[in-house]
């Protein structure tokens, strides 16, 4: 039999015994007696009775899918047991794709239902406290492995519920893997150990998924051991070497729309509690205000990212999300505050083969009221050290 029919007709079979099982379980609770009974021995003994005559190999796969669909994450916990998938995205019951190595690609996986995939995102929320309904039909967490989860359902979610699972590797590269990966050249990772020594505020900008976060964590390692760094995420992903670490993560509200502390929340307290150097995840609200209060006062060294198209943007952006914090500056203070707290814009893109590269370095120049970059490293130069002057007027 062609390895594609059996594998559904024991899908099939397995979905049909899962009914089974539930009809069992009910009538089990209504006794009393289905909490003594485990669902793993409960699902071996319902094979078992229904399909003793199929080989013993089939009937473990059986008790292995219904148990995944029972307790599991259904169809996509054979996805999440590859580890080169690096991000998950379901659009639908029917439409599941994943990222490996950088390129995105569409899967053969689906949900039988839309009810199917529903379950599996309440098994996926309701350890973490969180849920979904139509009066909250969002949801953003982080599991326990530190991998983010990005919920959407109906009537916000047109074609079905959404799910987003974006994973993270035990163990992050450093700055001489990144250069194995042609992520730096050995010349940048020099000048961004330099950098990191001298406490120069380093700012990582580029698109989504492309190894911000990741060159973020890599150039951390230059942190002198001695200094203690204030770690500030919406979601745990830094992973630093330095003994002496105070690691800090936003908080959403609760289903009664209580209890949320943001980054901006965090970086104030951080200023509270000594720290040598401050890194933020990312910088994407009015918190950039007081990451730039921060800098001018005594605070530098930071390392943080920004979703930004090039250094200019990166500067641009920092700005407009100062402006956000609601506080009566004119323009040409946050200016002023900006071109003296940031001193370098390391950029990063993603290329068409997957690979993420360091494709250019800025360093930020004030001159005549203006703020703009010296572009210091471009990918694709002969010279490392190329020269250029291009000026980002806000």
């Amino acid at each position: 039999m062609d390895e594609r029919v059996r594998k559904r007709h024991l899908e099939e079979l397995g979905t049909v015994l899962r009914g089974r099982l539930l009809e069992r379980r009910r009538a089990q609770a209504a006794t009393g007696t289905s909490a003594r009974v485990p669902i793993e021995a409960a699902i071996a003994e319902l094979v078992d009775e229904e399909t003793a005559v199929l080989e013993d190999s089939t009937r473990d796969r059986l008790v292995e899918l219904i148990l995944r669909d029972a307790v599991g994450l259904g169809p996509l916990e054979e996805l999440l047991a590859d580890p080169r998938v690096e991000e998950l995205m379901v659009n639908g019951p029917d439409r599941v794709y994943v990222e490996r190595a950088g390129r995105i690609e569409r899967t053969g996986v689906a949900f039988e239902s839309e009810q199917q995939l529903l379950d599996a995102i309440e098994r996926i929320l309701a350890p973490l406290g969180r849920r979904v309904d139509e009066l909250s039909p969002m949801a953003d967490a982080r599991l326990a492995d530190g991998s983010r989860v990005n919920v959407v359902i109906p009537p916000l979610a047109v074609d079905g519920p959404s799910l987003s699972i974006r994973r993270f590797t035990a163990v992050r590269p450093g700055p001489d893997e990144l250069v194995e990966l042609g992520t730096l050249t050995p010349g940048l990772r020099a000048q961004l150990a330099a950098a990191v020594e001298a406490r120069r505020s380093v700012l990582v900008s580029g698109g989504t998924g492309s190894g911000k976060t990741t060159l973020l964590n890599a150039v951390s390692e230059f942190i002198d051991p001695a200094e203690r760094v204030v770690t500030i995420e919406d979601a745990a992903e830094l992973q630093l070497r330095q003994p002496h670490v105070v690691r800090l993560e936003s908080r959403p509200a609760n289903v009664e729309g209580r209890g949320r502390v943001t980054i901006r929340d965090l970086l104030r307290n951080a200023l509270r509690m000594r720290p040598d150097r401050i890194v933020i995840g990312e910088v994407r609200g009015p918190e950039a205000l007081d990451l730039l209060t921060a800098l001018n006062t005594g605070h530098e060294g930071a390392l943080s990212t920004v979703h930004a198209n090039s250094p200019e943007d990166a500067l641009r952006r920092i700005e407009t999300l100062a402006l956000m914090a609601g506080v009566a500056l004119p323009h040409e203070a946050i200016r002023e505050q900006l071109g003296r707290g940031v001193d370098l814009v390391v950029h990063l893109a993603r290329m068409g083969d997957g690979s993420r590269r360091v494709v250019e370095v800025a360093e930020v120049v004030r001159s005549a009221g203006s703020v703009g970059v010296r572009e210091v490293f471009r990918r694709g130069d002969a010279s490392e050290s190329g020269e250029g002057s291009r000026t980002a007027r806000s």
